[in-house]
């Protein structure tokens, strides 16, 4: 009998041996966590489980219960221990794409949006500032021109006016250096001129030349005091669209940035527009003073040549009167000539007729 039962104790110990030797192989084998369950600076706590009895070999017979092995809840195999866990790597994730990080300059000064820009503007803006440079001269130089030859002209010509002859005004003209300069001057020379070489001609042919004389030399004063006012005028219609020409290109210069940057942050595009307003600002700048100097300047001309045709209108007036006092004079020795001849006449002694 007791053969028989140890037959059937080594029977069972035999049996059970291939799953304790399976349990230990299951040990060896680690659990694998997954990024969502366990993080990888932590361990998984381990979890009581319910204990299951292994038999082992037994020793002469007997047989040997095997110790209860704790299989964590949720996983399959032998027990896990924190210093035995290893956790897995996380699949790498692409990095998004560089994202271009565009900053506005530091320097939004007019220097240095002008030292920013690109060649063509840069040509531009210096263009538009020479000319600016052009305008304000050609005002300094024509407002000390203007203003002088105005006086000169208005002082001889209440001279004129308050002359007797036109030798007189002459005179008066001339000053004590008796040199007489200026338009006036040259039009009471040409009136003394015309009648010297006219004095066995015709009082209407006289008047006529000396007008047109006068004309002639009016029209050469205001072409003189109108010299480099054109400039004025070519500056003022052609630098706003000068400016404009520099605003294109600097908004084409901002698409292109645009386009190489591929991105839509204002902070590229600023730059460029800056820039291009500079350029319009600059020919803004340029234009309206040239427009506004040209037209006072326009002004002032008209007025000095209305002053040279007073002072033409007073030469006509003591050209006829001399003109008129020597037909006179004239005239008064004519008679005293015929007047004369009667008396010699008389007083011729006469020859006795036998």
């Amino acid at each position: 009998m007791r053969r028989l039962i140890g037959l059937v104790l080594l029977a069972m110990s035999l049996v059970a041996l291939p799953g304790a030797r399976s349990t230990g192989i299951a040990q060896t084998v680690q659990p694998q966590a997954t990024p969502a369950q366990v993080a990888p600076s932590q361990a998984a706590p381990t979890l009581p489980s319910e204990t299951q009895p292994q038999a082992g070999p037994s020793v002469h017979g007997a047989p040997v219960q095997a110790t209860p092995q704790s299989v964590p809840h949720g996983t399959i195999g032998g027990p896990s221990t924190p210093s035995a866990m290893t956790p897995l790597s996380t699949p790498a994730v692409p990095a998004p794409p560089p994202v271009v990080q565009a900053t506005l300059p530091h320097d939004l000064s007019p220097w240095g949006m002008f030292m920013a820009a690109d060649i063509v503007v840069k040509a531009v803006m210096v263009g538009l500032a020479f000319a600016s440079l052009v305008t304000w001269t050609i005002w300094l130089a024509k407002a000390i021109e203007l203003a002088a030859a105005k006086a000169r002209a208005q002082r001889a010509t209440r001279r004129l006016e308050q002359a007797a002859s036109l030798d007189e005004a002459a005179q008066a003209i001339a000053g004590r250096k008796g040199q007489a300069q200026g338009p006036v001057a040259f039009l009471v020379a040409a009136a003394q001129s015309e009648r010297e070489r006219s004095t066995d001609l015709g009082e209407d042919g006289v008047k006529e030349r000396v007008a047109i004389s006068l004309s002639r030399i009016e029209a050469r004063a205001g072409r003189s005091m109108a010299r480099g006012t054109g400039l004025l005028a070519t500056i003022g219609s052609t630098a706003p669209f000068v400016g404009l020409f520099g605003t294109v290109w600097g908004i084409m210069n901002s698409f292109i940035g645009i386009s190489q940057a591929k991105t839509t942050n204002l902070a590229v595009v600023a730059p460029g527009i800056a820039e291009a307003l500079l350029a319009t600002a600059i020919g803004l700048v340029a234009a309206i003073p040239a427009v506004i100097i040209y037209n006072v300047f326009s002004r002032s001309i008209a007025g000095y040549r209305a002053t040279l045709s007073d002072a033409s209108g007073e030469v006509l007036r003591h050209l006829s009167r001399d003109l008129e006092r020597t037909r006179r004079a004239v005239a008064l020795q004519t008679r005293a000539g015929l007047h004369a001849v009667p008396a010699q006449a008389a007083a011729m002694p006469r020859a006795r007729v036998e």
